[in-house]
């Protein structure tokens, strides 16, 4: 038998007021909580939203930073749930990381991942107000299940999440706040499956439903198939079970990942004249 993990997607809508976010966020946790998941992943921004507060971000970024962490050490070690939360981490240098972080269920942090792709697309800028980071997603083992971080824009670079999946990881575990648009509802699905089907790997997404973002937070199976999904609700908690069998199953009638041909001998012949 292998591992099965109970997961939650949080979906709310982050504001410009940190503590605000502290209390929704709180709230949500504890439900997910409450309905026995094990992981809770939570939207990109979750801890503060960046638009609007212009010039005033750094400040805001240094001042809320800490107290964002300890809440989410804090519902962590007093819930029993591993957690994944996406927030502005101070930087020294006036602009911040978009950083996702996760948290044990000891309440210890065990990952940060800095944002590789800035979302500079769409007529949007993040590279000015963000600095990207300079490692490679990470992987954690959360009760057997082995989950790998990605952060918005970084669901349309598929080398990304094929690198996390070669590493070893069952599980992508998505943060977004998808900004809302002519066609982007549909490239944020499609991605997602995308993402699943051709690595027959788990997505569990969670997407903001601030007022430019689309929410559609959802999980994903092996096989592309939508498990759960909250639509553009505003506030919400969507349940699932990751279960490694049916990863395993899916495998092995679609050995993709067995049958990748990456290196390939290239033998050069004289042609005849």
């Amino acid at each position: 038998m292998n591992p099965t993990l109970a997961v939650a997607v949080v979906q709310f809508p982050p504001t410009n007021d940190p503590a605000e976010n502290r209390i929704a966020l709180a709230r949500h946790v504890e439900a997910a909580a409450a309905d026995g998941a094990r992981l809770v992943v939570l939207p990109e921004e979750a801890l503060l939203l960046a638009d609007g507060l212009g010039d005033g971000l750094a400040s805001a970024v240094e001042a809320s930073w800490p107290a964002g962490l300890e809440l989410l050490s804090d519902l962590a070690r007093r819930l029993d749930v591993w957690i994944v939360a996406g927030g502005y981490e101070p930087h020294g240098a006036g602009r911040p990381f978009n950083t996702l972080v996760m948290i044990d269920d000891r309440g210890v942090q065990r990952a940060a991942y800095r944002k590789l792709h800035l979302y500079d697309a769409f007529a949007y800028r993040e590279s000015d107000y963000v600095v990207p980071g300079d490692a490679l997603p990470p992987i954690v083992v959360v009760d057997g299940v082995a989950v790998g971080l990605l952060n918005c824009y970084d669901l349309r670079f598929p080398e990304l999440a094929r690198d996390l999946v070669h590493r070893g990881a069952d599980v992508l575990s998505v943060s977004a706040a998808w900004v809302a648009g002519a066609r982007k509802e549909d490239h944020w699905t499609t991605l997602l499956r995308a993402r699943a089907i051709e690595s027959t790997c788990w997505v569990v997404a969670s997407g903001s439903s601030s007022p430019d973002c689309i929410g559609e937070s959802m999980v994903v199976d092996p096989m592309g198939v939508l498990v759960t999904t909250l639509g553009p609700a505003t506030h919400g908690v969507a349940h699932a079970t990751v279960r490694l069998d049916e990863t395993a199953r899916v495998r092995e009638i679609l050995p993709v990942l067995a049958n990748r041909r990456l290196e390939v001998d290239v033998h050069v012949t004289a042609v005849p004249a």
